[in-house]
C-alpha cells in the first residue's frame, strides 16, 4: 500500500469546520436563493412544458431549490428542517462558483457573468459551469423521471447554450440516451430515498456514486476548457476533481452545515498566475492550507498506486514534523510549505453530527 499523507484526512471528509457564534441558516444560503424560482410554476410554460434557461444563474439555482424542497420530506426521519438533506451540497457549490467568479466567460470574448455585462449570465466557456451543468441537469431531470417532483416526465425542457449545443442534454429522453449509466445511478438514488428502510449512510453512498458518474461524464467532454484559465486555476480544477474521489470514499456528508463549513477552505476568487499556496496573501491560513493540500493529494494520487479505496486517509493522526520533512525531502514540498502544514494540524478533526 502506498503512503498517503495523514493530513489528507482533512481534505477527504475528516474535517469539521465550526461555524462559531450565533447565526441564521438563511445567512448561509447561496446568493439569490430567495429570489430564485421555488416551484415549477415560477418558470414560463410553452406547449405544455416548463421551459428553463440553465444558463442564467438564478434559473439554474431554481432547479436546485425545487430539488431540495421536493425531497425534504424524505429526510425528515434523519433531522428536522431539511438540515440533513445531502442534496444541499449541489446548490451550495453552485453559489460558491458564482460568488468567486467561476461562472464568467474565462476567454473574455463576451461580457457573460461580469459586473459590467450580464452578471447572472453563465458562460458555456466556463469549465466550472459546464461541469456544474452535469451536476444540475442530470440529477434534476432524473428526479422528475423518478416521480419525486410530482410532474410528468415530458413536461420539462432545458434551453441550450449559445454554442456547443450537442454537448448538453436538454430533456429526460436525451439525457437517458446520451448518459444512460449516470441517469440510472441518479434514479437508483431517488428510488432508495423513497424507501422507508434506507439509512442515511446507505443513501450517501448512492449519492456519491451518481455524483462521481456525472463528474466523469462532464470531465471527458470539457477538459479542454481548462486552457482558458491560468495554470494555478487549471491545476486547482484538476486537483478538485481528484479530491472528490476521496471525499466520496470517506462518505463526506454533503449537508448544509458540513458543506457551508468546508467551503470556507476553498479559494474565494479565481486563481491567477503567481498564486502559490500557502503564500497567497489575500487568502486565509485555512484556504492556503486546503489549496496546498489538494495539490499534494493530487501529486500523491498520480505518483503512487494509492486509491481512495485502497488507502483510508482517515485512520491516521495529524502529520508530524518528521513526516512533513520526509515529504519535503522527496521533492513534493518545499521546506516552507512543509512547515505550513505543521502549523495547521487543527484542521484534522473527525466529522461531527453524522446521523444514521
Amino acid at each position: 500500500m502506498a503512503f498517503l499523507p495523514p493530513w489528507a484526512c482533512a481534505l477527504v471528509g475528516c474535517i469539521s469546520v465550526s461555524l462559531a457564534g450565533a447565526f441564521s441558516l438563511s445567512d448561509l444560503y447561496p446568493p439569490l436563493w430567495n429570489e430564485s424560482p421555488g416551484q415549477f410554476s415560477d418558470y414560463r410554460v410553452e406547449n405544455g412544458k416548463y421551459v428553463i434557461d440553465p444558463w442564467l444563474y438564478s434559473k439554474r439555482m431554481g432547479m436546485y431549490k425545487i430539488l431540495v424542497n421536493k425531497t425534504a420530506s424524505y429526510f425528515e426521519k434523519f433531522a428536522p428542517d431539511n438540515e440533513q438533506n445531502f442534496l444541499w451540497g449541489l446548490p451550495l457549490q453552485h453559489g460558491w462558483q458564482y460568488t468567486t467568479g467561476r461562472l464568467v466567460d474565462p476567454s473574455r470574448r463576451t461580457d457573460c457573468g461580469y459586473e459590467y455585462g450580464d452578471r447572472l449570465c453563465i458562460s458555456v466557456d466556463s469549465w466550472w459551469a459546464d461541469i456544474n451543468y452535469f451536476l444540475c441537469a442530470l440529477p434534476f431531470l432524473a428526479a422528475v423521471d423518478s416521480g419525486i417532483m410530482g410532474i410528468p416526465s415530458d413536461q420539462v425542457l432545458l434551453l441550450p447554450p449559445p454554442k456547443d449545443q450537442t454537448k448538453f442534454c436538454l430533456n429526460i429522453s436525451s439525457c437517458q440516451s446520451s448518459f444512460p449509466k449516470t441517469m440510472k445511478k441518479w434514479n437508483v438514488l431517488y428510488k432508495r430515498l423513497q424507501s422507508p428502510s434506507s439509512s442515511f449512510d446507505d443513501l450517501l453512498k448512492y449519492l456519491w456514486d451518481a455524483h462521481l458518474s456525472s463528474l466523469k461524464d462532464a470531465y471527458k467532454i470539457f477538459e479542454h476548457r481548462l486552457e482558458y484559465y491560468s495554470k494555478p486555476e487549471a491545476d486547482f480544477g484538476r486537483d478538485w476533481c481528484v479530491a472528490l474521489d476521496y471525499l466520496a470514499a470517506a462518505s463526506f456528508p454533503t449537508t448544509f452545515i458540513q458543506v457551508s463549513g468546508f467551503q470556507k477552505g476553498l479559494p474565494p476568487r479565481v486563481l491567477v498566475d503567481g498564486d502559490k499556496a500557502p503564500f497567497i496573501s489575500d487568502f486565509t491560513d485555512f484556504q492556503n492550507t486546503v489549496l496546498l493540500g489538494l495539490n499534494l493529494l493530487h501529486q500523491v494520487d498520480n505518483a503512487t498506486d494509492c486509491t481512495p479505496q485502497s488507502c483510508n486517509p482517515c485512520n491516521s493522526p495529524a502529520m508530524s514534523a518528521t513526516e512533513t520533512s520526509a515529504i519535503y525531502r522527496t521533492g513534493n514540498l518545499t521546506k516552507s510549505e512543509a512547515k505550513g502544514l505543521e502549523r495547521h494540524p487543527t484542521v484534522v478533526q473527525p466529522i461531527a453530527g453524522r446521523t444514521q
